[in-house]
């Protein structure tokens, strides 16, 4: 890739400012999923291992007033990273002042900081999450160089990330350049035949990425509850299925330009009630009767779907086939899951998000060439559009 990574970097005797992805989900302080912690271990171990000092930042949650401070320290997130390096993690619970300074002066080579959360900055006018030039500016003087390894906030351009790359040297973390890799190889240049799986519940949070891949893919398939905007814009009848009545035109004229590129489910599995515990019954993708509603792809859709994914040589896929949080409306993600792991000689990417937590909840991480821990990153990434947070690192 075109843009420097940390093992350009002299990082000896250096104090390394590191913008990490600790936005991890707690519950009662307790951390109930770490791997964002994990993918962010290789970055920080070569940093301490090659002499630097690490200066961790990240924010965690969404901070607006003092209140929303209640919960989202990163102390917590210090204390599991210091278990799973095996080493202590020096952790100030302040983003600027006098007592950061001291203690990150007074740092000795292989050691590891954390600043506190950096959203604490947005109580006060927005100052982390608007790019404050003052905020990213002190930030910048705390170090020597930058590495950026926070591909999930590489979408947004905050004052800890294109800020502090404005002032310093700046490279990508092997997280990042690995997202940059596989996200954008897939997209740009990918080995054929290449096919994107779509899923989730909305056509427009989709569009730009069902466009983008229309024009590079060579199928591209549907499910989840989008498949009941493009049904509309067909005329099949949908009951009270999922529905945006604003997309069903925009749906029309995918359909169109699309032609066979496009694939559409074939059937769903239908129920009265969005509910877990009521009887469930196949719709052969004609119609849906009134008062009932699609919640998943059904046996045949995937059938269809794992037929056309043999003999992929390049896939990306992102967004559930359908409610996976319910275990009778799991089988279509699981099926899709499935078909995808059991591919060879395929590069095999999930584009963050519910997708990507499905595929770890059920066991299919490793059958994976890579999973990616941005959510909305990677979904503007497939769309094509360029990442402030990755445009903002040094050139090689």
């Amino acid at each position: 890739m075109a843009k420097k990574t940390v093992k350009d970097l002299d990082l000896k005797d250096k104090k390394v400012l590191i913008r990490v992805d600790f936005n991890v989900p707690l519950k009662d302080g307790v951390i109930t999923d770490d791997n964002r912690i994990v993918a962010a271990l290789p970055t920080i171990k070569y940093v301490i291992e090659q002499g630097g000092k690490a200066i961790l930042f990240s924010h965690l949650g969404r901070v607006k007033t003092e209140e929303d401070k209640e919960g989202k320290s990163l102390r917590p997130v210090v204390d599991r990273l210091a278990e799973l390096l095996g080493k202590e993690v020096a952790f100030i619970p302040e983003t600027r002042g006098e007592k950061l300074e001291a203690a990150i002066n007074a740092m000795k080579d292989g050691e590891i900081l954390v600043v506190e959360n950096t959203r604490f900055e947005d109580i006060d006018g927005k100052k982390e999450s608007k790019n404050d030039p003052e905020l990213g500016k002190y930030w910048a003087s705390l170090g020597d160089v930058f590495v950026n390894d926070a591909f999930g906030t590489a979408h947004r351009a905050h004052a800890s990330n294109v800020g502090i790359s404005s002032h310093l040297e700046s490279a990508a973390g092997f997280l990042m350049e690995k997202e940059i890799k596989f996200i954008g190889g897939a997209v740009d240049e990918p080995k054929r035949p290449f096919v994107a799986i779509l899923g989730g519940a909305k056509v427009s949070d989709k569009i730009g990425v069902i466009e983008n891949l229309l024009d590079k893919a060579d199928k591209v398939l549907v499910g989840g509850g989008m498949t009941y905007t493009f049904y509309a814009a067909k005329g099949i009848e949908i009951g009270n299925s999922l529905v945006e009545a604003d997309k069903i035109d925009l749906a029309k004229s995918l359909i169109e330009k699309a032609g066979d590129k496009l694939v559409l489910p074939v059937d769903s599995v239908c129920a009265k009630e969005f509910s877990n515990d009521v009887e469930t019954f196949i719709s052969d993708g004609r119609t849906i009767p009134e008062g009932s509603m699609g919640l998943d792809i059904g046996p045949a859709t995937i059938e269809l779907f794992t037929n056309e994914l043999a003999g992929a040589k390049t896939v990306v896929w992102n967004g559930p086939m359908g409610v996976f949080e319910m275990s009778n409306f799991a089988k279509g993600t699981i099926g899709v899951c499935e078909a995808i792991a059991n591919l060879e000689d395929a590069t095999t990417i999930i584009g963050g998000g519910d997708s990507a937590a499905a595929a770890i909840q059920l066991g299919f991480a490793d059958k994976f060439t890579h999973i990616s821990t941005g959510g909305g990153a990677s979904l503007e990434y497939l769309e094509g559009k360029a990442l402030p947070g990755v445009e903002a690192i040094s050139e090689k």
